[in-house]
């Protein structure tokens, strides 16, 4: 009987599991390697789908909640090619596939490897205020010295320091408008960048990246509140749960703040509008839920906080430009 597509033609066991050792990166490298696009150290999207994110040797499609190990899975999840279609692409060019993909080894680091950085953050300041982030917050953070630039390249810096005022932990951002984003070698996630020192307040609120946290930080300064008066931790990075939920451990960054932040009762996770962020909000509403209020609360419009941020913003510009012309209207 044919199933999936598949045509009824037979195909050896072995030239199957010569095709799902493809892994996908090596694949698109030798066939279309314009369908790449780097967006962090050693991972990549696709140009079509930029919530496919290929790592490790593996690769997932956040907004649909699909992933696969080899160029196979690819074929025949994202692309919809039949099975049998799918092996003889993969097979018709295995000869020219050189594995590109090293698995990670164990190393560890001593220390935090930093580039060559200032803190004048021209071009970061640049970059982050047209991504909407509010000014004054970003000049309290340069003179907090939470943000710099790569003096080489002027990528923004989110530094996050220890309890002795060193730092142990730093993200690197493109500011040129490619994705490139990663931490540094040695960076320690318990000290991601964070706004966390109200001791008395029993609400922490947590997001995936330092431009969503300053996103909302800019939102609720822009309504008369006091970001600094928040606890806003990031994580640095997509949280990604254990299949077996109950089996997922609670991220670094959010734990080492837990453990020295007792009067926490409430945690408020500002996740992605997608797949990912739904996960790992659920997860963490399983692991924590009886300890804390967990609540899950995705931005109203668009992905995430910096593109809720800037909708809000372009919102507000159409809505003065509307005032004006309506003023010029009756004053004509």
């Amino acid at each position: 009987m044919q199933k999936n597509g598949e045509n009824s033609r037979h195909i050896s066991k072995e030239t199957i599991e010569k095709a799902r050792k493809i892994d996908l990166l090596s694949y698109l490298m030798a066939t279309n390697p314009s369908e790449l696009v780097k967006c962090g150290s050693g991972e990549y999207c696709t140009k079509t789908h930029d919530s496919l994110k290929i790592s490790n040797g593996k690769w997932f499609w956040w907004s649909r909640g699909i992933g696969g190990t080899s160029a196979l899975d690819y074929l025949v999840k994202v692309r919809g090619i039949d099975f049998i279609s799918a092996i003889d692409m993969v097979m018709g060019k295995a000869v020219e596939i050189p594995s590109v993909f090293v698995p990670a080894g164990s190393r560890k680091y001593s220390k935090i490897y930093l580039p060559r950085y200032n803190y004048e953050c021209k071009i970061a300041k640049k970059y982050l205020m047209k991504r909407g982030i509010d000014e004054a917050i970003i000049d309290d953070c340069i003179r907090k010295k939470l943000i710099a630039e790569d003096s080489k390249n002027g990528c923004v810096l989110f530094m996050g320091y220890d309890e002795s005022g060193v730092i142990k932990h730093c993200s690197s951002r493109a500011t040129d408008g490619t994705l490139q984003r990663k931490d540094l070698p040695g960076s320690d996630k318990r000290y991601a960048f964070s706004l966390a020192s109200n001791k008395e307040n029993c609400t922490v609120r947590v997001f995936e990246s330092a431009i969503d946290l300053l996103s909302f930080a800019s939102m609720i300064k822009a309504v008369g509140k006091d970001y600094r008066a928040e606890n806003l931790i990031s994580l640095s990075g997509i949280y990604l749960p254990k299949r077996e939920m109950c089996e997922s451990k609670i991220p670094l960054a959010l734990k080492y703040f837990l453990d020295n932040n007792a009067q926490i009762k409430r945690i408020c996770l500002y996740f992605d509008n997608d797949f990912a962020g739904r996960r790992g909000a659920e997860a963490l509403q399983n692991i924590l839920g009886g300890m804390y209020e967990v609540r899950y609360i995705p931005p109203p419009v668009g992905k995430d906080y910096n593109d809720y941020l800037i909708k809000r913003m372009n919102d507000e510009r159409t809505k003065n430009s509307e005032k004006i012309q309506s003023e010029n209207q009756r004053n004509a």
